[in-house]
């Protein structure tokens, strides 16, 4: 069946792509396999100046890549520009600094020399999400490419024009023609792919099922997988905050990429004495998001990327309220074309409503008053995710313990969690496993092989 393209500010179909045949996909992974076999041979020199004429490309089709993203999945436009920025800083990043992760490192041994080198291992698989089209696969390529790996990806189908736009950058900056090949298939082919002999290894940006399921036909097959999966971000605000930066920055942390992004904000865990002023400051800030076109500027909310995405937040929001929270700000759809969402905040949020024990994929902030600092540790760590979170506070030392004692792959004091090519970037627990950027993320698919020298 035709896969599609639907624009959620309206419901329309944008595009229609038939799906790749099985014969077509194993022809693609070996032509992807024989240029992986030339390129793990060419210098870091050269892979460096093909990334970074792929940053080129990138910011000279700034505004069309863009657009395509704001289509397909509705990111509002500003953000949409940013995100393509953001993908050509981490070619750039990769591209400075590479060759020196990658070095061998000399070891001690019983040898008159020992050392560690860092070989590509082959044909990455990666699986990649809607919520960021672009940033997402190229937090994974542009490592996995300079590591001397090549890739094809499996998008997520309501964003394939976005597939083969990634997959025409690489091209035009003049990488090998089969080195990054994008996939039109749905998900029932993915398994057949991990299987495949060629593919040496996966990884994968999703919703925690999914994550499971790769991860079973890649044991199966005995080959590595990088997960990164939900989360339930704590956003942890205690008593000698300041609380108004706090709920401003809350308001833009729950509500990027219209509140649909794993590392979001999403629970808001807040010291009993500042609750009442934190809570009044974010309704009124997220009441102040703008809710329109995603292509227009000025517009900070867009429509959710798709209709059952929308049904299920609704869902959830009514089902907390009938547990008993409270809702003060927005809590349904809009009654328009597309599918739009109100910005909310539900309060009096407790164990066993879908808004503390779920993630909500859109713009709801849950708001649950705390004790003290160590119920606010605890509440945090009450969930099966573990990918990022935030703490707010003007002790520093206080902080640092608490980013200690929090089950998460990343704790921002004063700030909002983001990933950044310097970073290593991953969860726990449910949130996943590995690492994706910095030095551990380009480490991530390689061998690691050690070399002994009599």
């Amino acid at each position: 069946m035709p896969v599609h393209s639907i624009n959620p500010s309206d419901g329309s179909v944008i595009e229609r792509f038939e799906p790749y045949s099985d014969a077509r996909v194993a022809a693609t992974i070996d032509a992807s396999h024989a240029a992986f076999a030339q390129w793990r041979d060419t210098g870091f020199d050269e892979r460096a100046r093909l990334l970074r004429a792929a940053a080129a490309v990138l910011r000279a089709r700034r505004r069309m890549h863009a657009e395509t993203m704001t289509r397909e999945m509705g990111k509002p436009i500003a953000q949409a520009e940013a995100e393509v920025d953001k993908c050509a800083l981490v070619c750039e990043y990769y591209a400075e600094h590479a060759a020196a992760m990658l070095a061998p490192e000399e070891a001690s041994s019983d040898g008159s020399r020992a050392y560690v080198r860092f070989d590509p291992i082959g044909v990455v698989l990666a699986v990649m999400p809607w919520n960021f089209p672009y940033w997402q696969v190229f937090r994974f390529a542009a490592p996995a490419l300079m590591a001397g790996n090549a890739a094809v990806l499996k998008h997520a189908s309501n964003v394939t024009r976005c597939a083969l736009q990634i997959e025409s950058v690489f091209r035009e900056a003049g990488f090998p023609e089969d080195l990054f090949r994008a996939l039109v298939i749905d998900a029932a082919a993915v398994p057949a792919v991990i299987a495949h002999p060629r593919v040496a290894a996966v990884t994968l940006t999703g919703s925690e099922a999914a994550g499971a399921s790769v991860a079973a036909c890649a044991g199966r097959a005995l080959k590595k997988t990088v997960l990164e999966l939900g989360g339930s971000d704590p956003f942890i605000v205690l008593a000698d905050a300041d609380v108004l930066v706090a709920a401003q920055t809350a308001a833009t942390a729950r509500c990027i990429n219209t509140g649909q992004s794993c590392i979001a904000a999403k629970r808001f865990i807040v010291e009993e004495p500042v609750a009442a002023e934190f809570t009044a400051l974010l309704v009124d800030a997220m009441r102040g998001k703008r809710l329109a076109d995603p292509m227009e500027h000025s517009t900070d909310l867009g429509p959710l990327a798709r209709a059952d995405l929308r049904d299920e937040l609704e869902t959830q929001v009514r089902a907390s309220v009938a547990a008993g929270a409270r809702l003060l700000l927005g809590g349904s759809r809009l009654e328009r074309p597309g599918f739009f969402f109100a910005a909310t905040v539900l309060t009096d949020v407790r164990k066993g409503m879908p808004a503390y024990d779920e993630e909500l994929f859109g713009p709801v902030a849950a708001v649950i008053t705390v004790r003290d600092a160590d119920d606010a540790v605890a509440v945090a760590n009450d969930t099966p995710y573990g990918l990022g979170a935030s703490v707010w506070t003007r002790d520093a030392r206080r902080a640092e313990d608490i980013a200690r004692r929090i089950e998460a792959g990343s704790v921002f004091v004063n700030g909002m969690v983001k990933s950044d090519p310097r970073l290593p970037f991953g969860g726990v627990k449910k949130s996943g496993y590995g690492r994706e950027l910095s030095r551990a993320g380009i480490r991530e698919f390689v061998n690691v092989k050690s070399v002994w020298i009599a």
